[in-house]
């Protein structure tokens, strides 16, 4: 819409240039928060994938709809991927595919048909042995086909601490020689496993065979070996194993080697005194008065030979009072019956060679939990168990802890994981089983009759960006039994869902993994909440920059307009004091604005405004009414159409006439001739004027607030000085206090501006009146017009 009629060309340029800055800091508010981050995500990708700024822009886009977030979180998410090791994949395999397969991993089993047959019958066979020669033997025969073992050496130390070699299978006559006595030199692999007491795995997985002292005339015949101690108090024997195959042990060969060792402890452990062994009757009287007094279950197991010396039962010598069989037999009940009469399936399990194990090495036995049926009355009925076993000379003291959970426990679990959205899993190792809690299916929107995810199907669900660490974490837990508290995403039926998998592996005695448990958990919502809050963080910091850059800019362009904020000036026979003052709170600045000038009839011309708001709106609004009020008066333009136009210009150059700026104004004329002062107003406050010691308000004439409306009149009013006379012109912040009155404010300005005329400090009335204002919420501006008093006739 064209400007009002009258209004000044270089009014009309200021009004333009004050337009394009304003547009300038909204389009620099709507863009500084994503330019940043979008130009650094791109320099990511142009840098890691050689594209140009283009390409990485589409390629950023692409992203975001493919995982369905916007483009702001796909830009965070590719910085914060930056650092992370990409992983190279294998041709026709996806990235790091190689970590989630479960052959890695699974064990042999320890439970499996084969290995209990193996080292059942070794069992046998050891219990005949009569030396470590024939141990030697033994142990490469069962040994050459399960774990590829060529030949077999054992090495006792003796008491100057040189070690023997007291048995060997598979090395031929000269080696032996040579071999037969290995002072006590620390690069020898036996005698490192014997001061440590732990393994020494001599393979390419973890040490190669550089800086130990290799037995054999070609050390490449045997490039694995492995130095396992026999446990005993002390350890004092090794045993060798030596492979032609190359390569690491795997895992399950590394337990199955260090279960037969245990298995050696009786025949290659220090002689037993005889009858030593078997505690006598009283003793067994004195464990059961311990179990009389003892909370919980617990047995003494005795141990019932065949005729070859293996064990083919146990028999309860001794029993605590809350131990109770599937038959419901109870506490002493159950002394002198067998193991198998009163748990009959033990047979065959884990726990039972955890029990022969317990009794020939004398290691503590520590299962995990273990499902045991048994049936009652004829109906089958599944029990969990913790079961611990401690070798008390040649008999066994077992205690257990029954871990079957109540009803109401079990909806207590369910509904925790429901309100957590989180859900158990596990994995057994030895048997490769997968189990999921229900809320797990939940978590990944898995169809319950697919049953659980394999380690295999894993990959093809989990985002790109996110396999390789989650790979690390899988190989850290499973290859290393170290626990994990890993975040990534995966693709559901329901979109992009952010998880945590929190996991842990129970080891076996050599520390191999062999069973996996822990906790998926979906923290989608909290994952978004912590986006919002981030982004709503960084809006809010980079409004504060522009609320800032605007202040700044707004201030600048307030100073360059107004004169000086205080000062005093002499103007056509009168003098003028004038102060501005800001607001002591808030980070922008107002529309409060002033002039007084000097026109070219002779005349002078004293205005005082308000703009309504604050900021750089504000000042662009003052800059137009001040600019175009002093423009029409300097032409000569009568007071009130003055007013009509500016009110008119403020309407026409709104958007909408509702969202028109709205101001009030003062303003007065000054004639010399004859001391005549017309004024106007549109909405302002009412000049005061101080005469003769008392002070009142002037009659005010017709002015509604500039910008409300259209079709208004515009009056004013005369009034002549007198000598001595103080007008004052002022906006509100001179007189307003948050919650008060302003007729209490304007009753206090009058007496306040009386008392400093009557006490002869009205030189600087205008500064003075604005610095008795120790806190104000808005701008202040004064003007004091005074007609000084003739000096007194000479």
């Amino acid at each position: 819409m064209p400007p009002a009629e009258g209004t000044a060309p270089q009014t009309l340029a200021l009004a333009k240039v004050v337009a394009r800055l304003r547009a300038e800091v909204e389009d620099l508010e709507a863009g500084a928060a994503m330019s940043a981050v979008l130009e650094r995500a791109k320099g990511v990708l142009m840098a890691q994938e050689g594209l140009s700024a283009e390409e990485a822009y589409g390629l950023l886009r692409r992203r975001a709809e493919s995982r369905r977030c916007t483009l702001m979180e796909e830009c965070w998410l590719t910085l914060g991927a930056t650092g992370r090791p990409r992983a190279v994949p294998e041709p026709g395999r996806a990235p790091g595919s190689a970590v989630f397969r479960s052959g890695r991993y699974a064990q042999a089993g320890a439970a499996g048909p084969g290995r209990r047959t193996l080292l059942a019958g070794l069992a046998r066979t050891l219990a005949t042995t009569s030396g470590p020669g024939e141990v030697a033997e033994a142990l490469r025969t069962a040994l050459a086909g399960p774990a590829g073992v060529d030949a077999v050496m054992i090495y006792t130390r003796a008491a100057a601490g040189n070690l023997e070699l007291t048995g060997h299978a598979g090395i031929d006559g000269a080696t032996a020689e040579q071999w037969s006595r290995i002072p006590p030199v620390g690069n020898f692999a036996a005698l490192e496993a014997l001061t440590r007491e732990q393994a020494v795995w001599v393979d390419a997985s973890e040490q190669t065979a550089d800086g130990y002292l290799l037995i054999g005339d070609r050390p490449e015949r045997w490039p694995s070996r492995a130095w396992i101690p026999v446990p005993a108090e002390p350890v004092t024997t090794a045993v060798g194993f030596f492979r032609g195959e190359p390569g690491p042990f795997e895992n399950g060969t590394r337990s199955l080697l260090s279960r037969v060792v245990r298995l050696c402890g009786a025949a290659l452990g220090p002689p037993r005194t005889p009858g030593a062994a078997v505690p006598p009757g009283e003793e067994v009287e004195v464990v059961q008065q311990i179990f009389d007094v003892l909370p919980g279950p617990a047995v003494l197991l005795t141990p019932v030979r065949a005729a070859d010396g293996a064990v083919e039962d146990f028999r309860i010598d001794a029993a605590a009072g809350e131990s109770v069989d599937v038959a419901g037999r109870r506490g002493k009940e159950l002394v002198g019956r067998s193991v198998l009469e009163t748990y009959p399936t033990v047979a065959g399990t884990p726990l039972w060679d955890g029990y022969l194990d317990t009794l020939s090495t004398g290691t503590t036995y520590e299962g995990p939990p273990f499902t045991y049926e048994e049936v009652a009355s004829g109906i089958p009925r599944q029990s969990v168990y913790s079961v611990r076993a401690s070798r008390l000379g040649d008999r066994l003291v077992v205690s257990w802890i029954h871990r079957d959970t109540s009803d109401l426990e079990a909806r207590r679990l369910a509904d925790l994981q429901r309100l957590g959205n989180l859900g158990w899993v596990g994995w057994n190792l030895t048997t490769d089983t997968v189990t999921w809690s229900d809320q797990v299916y939940t978590v990944f929107g898995r169809d319950p009759a697919l049953g659980p995810m394999t380690l295999e199907e894993l990959p093809s669900h989990v985002l790109p960006d996110d396999l390789p660490g989650l790979g690390q974490a899988v190989q850290r837990l499973l290859a290393g039994g170290t626990a994990i508290d890993q975040s990534f995403r995966v693709t559901t039926v329901n979109g992009v869902r952010h998880l945590r998998v929190v996991g842990e592996a129970r080891t076996d005695t050599d520390g191999t993994p062999v069973e996996v448990h822990g906790f998926v958990q979906d923290v989608t919502t909290q994952r978004d909440t912590e986006i919002a809050l981030r982004e709503s963080e960084r809006a809010n910091l980079v409004q504060r920059g522009m609320l800032r850059a605007e202040r700044s800019l707004a201030a600048r362009l307030q100073e360059t307009l107004l004169p000086i904020p205080e000062q005093s000036l002499e103007l056509v026979g009168l003098r003028v004091d004038v102060a501005y003052q800001p607001a002591d709170a808030g980070v922008n600045v107002g529309g409060d604005w002033y002039s007084a000038i000097s026109l070219p009839d002779g005349c002078a011309l004293f205005v005082v405004g308000d703009v309504a708001g604050h900021g750089l709106a504000a000042v662009g609004t003052m800059a137009q009414l001040r600019f175009t009020a002093k423009g029409m008066a300097v032409t000569g333009s009568a007071l009130p159409d003055v007013l009509g136009r500016l009110n008119a210009l403020l309407l026409h150059t709104a958007a909408e006439p509702s969202s028109a700026a709205t101001a009030t104004m003062v303003m007065a004329r000054y004639r010399p001739a004859g001391h005549r002062l017309t004024w106007v107003r549109a909405g302002h406050l009412p000049p005061l004027l101080v005469r003769d010691g008392e002070a009142r308000f002037l009659q005010q004439p017709d002015g509604p607030l500039l910008g409300a409306t259209a079709d208004v009149a515009y009056g004013q009013e005369v009034i002549d000085l007198l000598p001595g006379d103080h007008l004052l012109l002022y906006t509100d912040g001179l007189v307003e206090d948050p919650g008060a009155d302003i007729e209490e404010g304007l009753t206090a300005l009058a007496a306040t501006a009386a008392r400093l005329v009557r006490e002869g400090r009205d030189e600087t009335l205008a500064r003075t009146l604005a610095a008795g204002r120790r806190q104000h919420r808005d701008d202040i501006c004064v003007l004091d017009v005074h007609l000084p008093a003739p000096p007194p006739a000479g």
